[in-house]
C-alpha cells in the first residue's frame, strides 16, 4: 500500500525530503513528512501514500488523531469496519471512512493489544505524545516489511533499508548476513545486510521509550507448532469450513475504492482465489498472467483455460528478453538488499503491466505452506525412509553415489551422510551451494524450533518451518518489492491468519494422501471448476535464466563474476565458483540459481559497498 519512515534524528528538511522520496514508488499519490516536538524530543514521520481506501486527502499520513496520537501505517486492516462499529459503541467518533483512523482509536481503547484485533497485513508506528513512546507492529505473516536502526540514543525506521541508509555513516556490511544470503537466497529476520539495521519480525510489536531510549520487543502471535489445536470433524466438514473462511478472506480483500484484479497462473491456489473472486464480485473479474516465449517456460495456456471457464477479463503479459535485462540492471534499487529468488523478475513484469489496469491484485501465495504443496515434501518423505537404514549402509550408498558424474547423485550422496531427516531438510534448502562458500553459523536460526521437535509429524513440521522462513523471508519479500516497485498492492487471502491457524489444525491426510498434495484445496476447487483442467504436474514461476546465462548474458556473467570481483566477496571459494560457471556454460549442469545468487550479491556490493567495511 505505502512506504513509511520515521526518525528521532534531527535531519534537515532537504535530507528528510530525500529519505521520503527514495521509496516514492511505494506510494506516489502523496509524499509527506512532519516533525512533532514534545518534551525536548523530536519525532519525524514520513509517508508515501498509495491511495486504496478513502481516497480523500483527509486520510493522508502522517495522521493525527485527537491531540496526542500520530501515526504512519503501511497495509490494510480488512476487518476495520467491524472494529470501527465496536469502537463507536464505546463512544469513539470518526471523520474518515478508511482504516487509518480506526487503528488510532483501537490503540487508545485496547492499548498495545490492538494488533491482536487486526486482520490484515501491516506495519504500524504510533507516536503517543502523552506516554512519550513509539509503539509499532508488523503483521502476523510478515507480508509488509519493517526495518529499524537503534543505537541506544536514536531510533529510525522505514519500509525499506535505503531511507535509513541515506546520511547514515555508522553502517557496516554484515558478513554473517552474506553467509545467510548465500545459503538461503535472502537475509532472514531479524537480520539485514547491515549489522546496525534490523528487521522487526513477523507477529511482533515494539515500544521505544523516548526518555530512556529503551527498545522492547514482544511477540503477539505465533502458529501452534505444538499440535494442540486439532480439528475433529470429517473431511467434508473441514472443506465446508475452509470454504467459508476463504470466501470471507477473498471478499474482504476485494474491498477497495480502486480497481482490483487477480494474479492467475493456472495453478490450484491462484485458480481457487480467482474462482472465489468471480463468485463474490458483482463485476467481471480481471485476471493477469505472464507468458514466456522460451520452450518449457510458457504455461499461460493453463491460465487461459481457467479464465475461459470462469469468464474473467484475462490479460496475458509477454515477458521479453530486453525487459528482463533492464530489470536485472535495476534490481537492487527496488530490493535494497541481496535477494536471489529469480522469479522476482517475472513478478516485477507481472506487476508492471497489471498496474496499467488495476491498483490492487489478489494472489495465491501460501497455499503450498498451508496445505503441503511443495514437491520437496514428498522428497523429504523418501529421505526419512532412507534415514531408517543403518548408518553404515547409508555411508556405503553415499560412497557409491558420490562417484557418479550426476550432480543429483552427488547431492543425494551428501544427504545420506547426514545424521537425521531434519538435517537433510536444512541441507536440501541450503546445502547445494556448500562447495563454493564457507559455512559459518548461517544455520543458527531460532526458527529451527518449528522443525526440530516431536510434537508433530514430519510433513507438519517442515510446512511450519517453511511458513516461518521461506514464506516470510522469500515469498513475501519478493511480492512486496516486486509489486511496490510499480505501486501495485498485492493481497494474499491464503495468508489470512484464520486460514493459517485452520490449516494447522487439520489432520495431515486432509492435505496430503497417497502422494497427492493439497488434497483439500483441490477438492474445494473441483466443486467449482472441472477437475480435468488441473490434471497436470505442479509447475513453478521461473525465468529462462539458464538459457540466457549461456547465450545472450554469457559475457555479462563472465565479466561480473571475474576472479577479481569474486575475491571481494567474503567466504567465496573462487575456484569452486569458476568450476560451476564452467559446468553451466558447458551444458554439464544447470547452475543458474547459484550464478544468479552471485550476480545479485555482486551488483548489490558494487552499488552499496563503496567505502563501507564488512564485519
Amino acid at each position: 500500500m505505502c512506504g513509511i519512515f520515521g526518525t528521532t534524528i534531527a535531519y534537515n528538511r532537504e535530507q528528510l525530503d530525500e529519505k521520503v522520496k527514495r521509496t516514492a514508488f511505494r506510494g506516489p499519490d502523496q509524499l509527506a513528512h512532519e516533525t512533532f516536538i514534545s518534551s525536548n524530543h523530536e519525532v519525524t514521520f514520513g509517508h508515501n501514500r498509495l491511495s486504496i481506501i478513502d481516497l480523500d486527502p483527509r486520510s493522508n499520513q502522517p495522521f493525527t488523531y485527537g491531540e496526542h496520537i500520530h501515526l504512519v501505517f503501511n497495509g490494510e486492516i480488512y476487518n476495520f469496519k467491524t472494529i470501527k462499529a465496536d469502537l463507536q459503541s464505546h463512544g469513539y467518533e470518526f471523520h474518515t471512512t478508511g482504516d487509518t483512523e480506526v487503528i488510532c482509536a483501537a490503540y487508545l481503547h485496547y492499548g498495545t493489544d490492538c494488533v491482536k484485533h487486526f486482520n490484515g497485513f501491516f506495519t504500524i508506528v504510533i507516536f503517543d505524545k502523552q506516554k512519550q513512546l513509539l509503539f509499532g507492529a508488523r503483521d502476523r505473516m510478515g507480508q509488509k516489511p519493517f526495518y529499524y536502526y537503534h543505537n541506544g540514543k536514536n531510533f529510525e525506521f522505514a519500509s525499506q533499508i535505503s531511507p535509513i541508509q541515506l546520511y547514515n555513516r555508522n553502517l557496516t556490511i554484515s558478513s554473517k548476513a552474506i553467509h545467510y544470503y548465500l545459503a538461503w537466497g535472502y537475509v532472514p529476520d531479524p537480520y539485514s545486510i547491515f549489522n546496525e539495521i534490523k528487521k522487526l519480525e513477523a507477529g511482533h510489536s515494539f515500544t521505544y521509550d523516548l526518555n530512556s531510549g529503551e527498545f522492547k520487543l514482544e511477540q503477539y502471535w505465533d502458529i501452534d507448532f505444538t499440535g494442540k489445536e486439532q480439528f475433529d470433524g470429517n473431511f467434508e466438514e473441514a472443506k465446508s469450513t475452509l470454504d467459508d473462511i476463504l470466501s470471507d478472506a477473498v471478499k474482504t480483500r476485494l474491498f477497495a475504492d480502486v480497481p482490483v484484479g487477480v494474479f492467475l497462473s493456472g495453478g490450484i491456489d491462484s485458480s481457487l482465489i480467482s474462482t472465489l473472486a468471480a463468485k463474490t464480485s458483482s463485476s467481471k473479474v480481471k485476471t493477469f498472467n505472464v507468458k514466456f516465449n522460451e520452450k518449457g517456460f510458457d504455461e499461460s495456456v493453463y491460465a487461459q483455460q481457467v479464465a475461459k471457464y470462469l469468464g474473467t477479463d484475462h490479460h496475458i503479459i509477454e515477458c521479453n528478453y530486453k525487459e528482463g535485462i533492464d530489470l536485472i540492471e535495476n534490481f537492487c534499487y527496488y530490493f535494497d538488499e541481496p535477494f536471489a529468488d529469480s522469479s522476482a523478475i517475472p513478478s516485477m513484469l507481472l506487476s508492471k503491466y497489471t498496474k496499467q489496469h488495476v491498483t490492487v491484485a489478489l494472489s495465491g501465495d501460501a497455499g503450498d505452506e498451508n496445505f503441503l504443496g511443495y514437491h520437496r515434501y514428498d522428497f523429504i518423505r523418501r529421505v526419512d525412509k532412507s534415514m531408517k537404514v543403518p548408518a553404515p549402509l547409508r555411508k556405503l550408498s553415499s560412497m557409491v553415489l558420490k562417484m557418479s558424474p550426476s550432480y543429483r547423485h552427488k547431492f543425494i550422496s551428501n544427504v545420506l551422510r547426514l545424521r537425521n531427516t531434519n538435517e537433510a531438510y536444512l541441507y536440501a534448502m541450503t546445502g547445494s551451494n556448500s562447495s563454493w562458500f564457507d559455512f559459518d553459523d548461517f544455520l543458527d536460526l531460532k526458527e529451527r524450533k518449528y522443525l526440530e521437535h516431536d510434537h508433530k509429524n514430519l510433513f507438519e513440521r517442515v510446512s511450519d518451518f517453511d511458513l516461518k522462513t521461506y514464506l516470510n523471508g522469500d515469498i513475501n519479500t519478493k511480492v512486496d518489492r516486486a509489486s511496490m516497485a510499480y505501486s501495485l498492492e498485492v493481497r494474499a487471502p491464503l495468508q489470512d491468519h484464520r486460514i493459517v491457524e485452520f490449516s494447522r489444525s487439520l489432520p495431515t491426510n486432509y492435505k496430503y494422501a497417497n502422494g497427492e498434495m493439497k488434497l483439500i484445496l483441490k477438492s474445494l476447487l473441483h466443486d467449482y471448476v472441472p477437475e480435468h483442467i488441473f490434471d497436470r504436474p505442479k509447475s513453478g514461476f521461473t525465468m529462462p535464466f539458464g538459457n540466457w546465462f549461456k547465450n545472450d548474458l554469457k559475457a555479462f556473467v563472465m565479466d561480473e563474476l571475474s576472479d577479481m570481483n569474486l575475491k571481494e566477496i567474503p567466504g567465496i571459494k573462487v575456484p569452486a565458483v569458476k568450476r560451476i560457471i564452467d559446468e553451466h556454460m558447458g551444458n554439464k549442469w544447470n547452475h543458474y540459481l547459484s550464478i544468479w545468487k552471485l550476480l545479485v550479491l555482486k551488483q548489490w556490493l558494487s552499488n552499496n559497498g563503496a567505502g563501507i567495511s564488512i564485519k
